[in-house]
């Protein structure tokens, strides 16, 4: 049964600086842009007709706190009118982009919760990473956002270069001392193309160990819950009732609204990506024209196949009953005899409610999905 959206993600490209890891739909050095780039916004958010009720609204990026204050303003102002009646309204930022005027921007613009990009408290690793904030920027910010926002987010990345076990440990404190209702944790990757990825094929940078890696994770998973943050997904942990419902709507498989440069959206069981071009895209949009770059009408089996592999990301996995009612399938029709070596070998565990990663499984998430997907 495919629901109505009760999920929308805006996309605001622009950045002081475009990090080298980072492969997503962002542009550095074209502010004169932003404004321009609101108007093809607010064109594309009139394909919605009437202003939608939706439980959750998130703003990424980018750095949407890179905008100027006036448009930071104007962005407010335009969702206020296309969206209503969410209980969640989420805004990434970094530390260098918040100021007091801006979080009183964002507060009466009915934000309240914030996700800010720290990524480390070690400034070796944060030169690594090719970030533009220092450790010097994160307290203040964090301080600002802890006491201006009801729930506050921290991402962070380990298995950077030459990056220690012990390293990673003062990061996950530094976090939990903050007093922070939600820590997202990612293993740095090499996406192709992008500058860190072109660094390590010159050998100017070496990938960390793999066995450190999943030493890092081990740690975050052993140490997070013991703090108080439960692992609710494969890379977040939350307090209760801290956890991002707004990704939690997607991890369901469930349909959201995407605008803006390279958004993607589920809508009546059609996946539509916008194009990643920012001159494309404001042409397209000026011209009386759709964004849109891709689509795909997902079959009924395809659906299906997706919410295994977005539901096994969350920590209570495939729930049988609720999966069936969603899809019209049965786990055991769709993955069969392919369930009994991964559960023989504890990398799932299945309790006849339900079918979830164990620990183990979470430190081999991609591979157990792909296998319990293949054929």
């Amino acid at each position: 049964m495919i629901s109505l959206p009760q999920a929308a993600y805006i996309h605001i490209p622009f950045c002081k600086h475009h990090c080298g890891y980072c492969d997503f739909a962002v542009v550095a050095g074209k502010d004169h842009l932003q404004t321009l780039y609101l108007e093809a916004l607010e064109l594309e958010l009139t394909s919605l007709v009437n202003s939608q009720e939706i439980q959750t609204l998130f703003i990424g990026g980018g750095t949407p706190t890179y905008l100027s204050e006036p448009n930071l303003q104007r962005l407010m102002q335009m969702l206020g009118i296309w969206f209503k009646n969410y209980d969640e309204f989420s805004i990434e930022a970094t530390p260098e982009s918040i100021t007091a005027e801006k979080i009183a921007i964002l507060q009466g613009g009915g934000v309240n919760r914030i996700s800010l990009g720290v990524q480390s408290f070690e400034n070796h690793s944060l030169i690594e990473l090719d970030r533009v904030h220092s450790v010097a920027d994160i307290r203040p910010a964090i301080e600002m956002c802890n006491d201006h926002f009801p729930r506050v987010s921290l991402d962070l990345i380990f298995a950077v270069p030459e990056q220690r076990l012990e390293d990673w440990q003062r990061d996950l404190r530094a976090a939990v001392d903050f007093g922070v209702g939600h820590i997202s944790t990612y293993g740095l990757t090499y996406e192709k193309g992008t500058p860190l990825w072109k660094r390590r094929e010159r050998k100017e940078v070496v990938a960390l160990d793999e066995d450190l890696e999943g030493q890092m994770y081990e740690y975050a998973m052993a140490e997070l819950p013991r703090l108080g943050l439960e692992q609710y997904e494969i890379s977040n942990f939350a307090k209760p009732g801290q956890e991002c419902r707004h990704n939690q709507i997607y991890w369901a498989n469930e349909s959201y609204y995407g605008f803006g440069l390279g958004a993607a959206r589920y809508l009546a069981g059609t996946r539509e990506t916008n194009t990643r071009s920012l001159d494309n895209y404001l042409k397209k949009l000026f011209a009386g024209e759709s964004p849109t770059q891709s689509s795909e009408r997902l079959s009924d089996l395809d659906r299906a196949r997706e919410t295994i592999f977005t539901q096994l990301r969350r920590r209570e996995g495939i729930l049988r009953e609720s999966f069936e009612n969603q899809t019209g399938f049965s786990i055991d029709q769709l993955a069969g005899e392919r369930l009994k070596p991964l559960l023989d070998n504890h990398l799932l565990i299945d309790d006849s409610v339900s079918i979830r990663l164990s620990r183990a499984g979470r430190c081999l998430a991609d591979a157990v999905i792909t296998e319990l997907m293949a054929g």
